[in-house]
């Protein structure tokens, strides 16, 4: 693994511990999380609760991309 020594590009304080702590969280919580999402989202229109549907629906590609950044971490570390 390749450490960077440039300070230039170092990570902070608060993103190296944000790290540490998410590395510990197994990946496929952020998959679950977007299927539950969209399950909720999905309810929630079928109930006639659209607006509330659509901010709920919203949420799968944040519980994704947020899953990859932890897979990321995972398998490349950080600083």
């Amino acid at each position: 693994m390749e450490t960077n020594l440039n300070p230039e590009h170092s990570e902070g304080k608060v993103a190296e511990a944000i790290e540490e702590q998410t590395a510990k969280l197994p990946s496929d919580i952020f998959l679950w999380a977007a299927l539950a999402s969209i399950g909720v989202s999905a309810a929630l229109r079928i109930v006639g609760q659209k607006h509330m549907s659509l901010f709920v629906g919203q949420w799968p590609p944040t519980f994704l991309i947020l899953g990859l950044y932890n897979k990321l971490v995972k398998l490349e570390g950080h600083d």
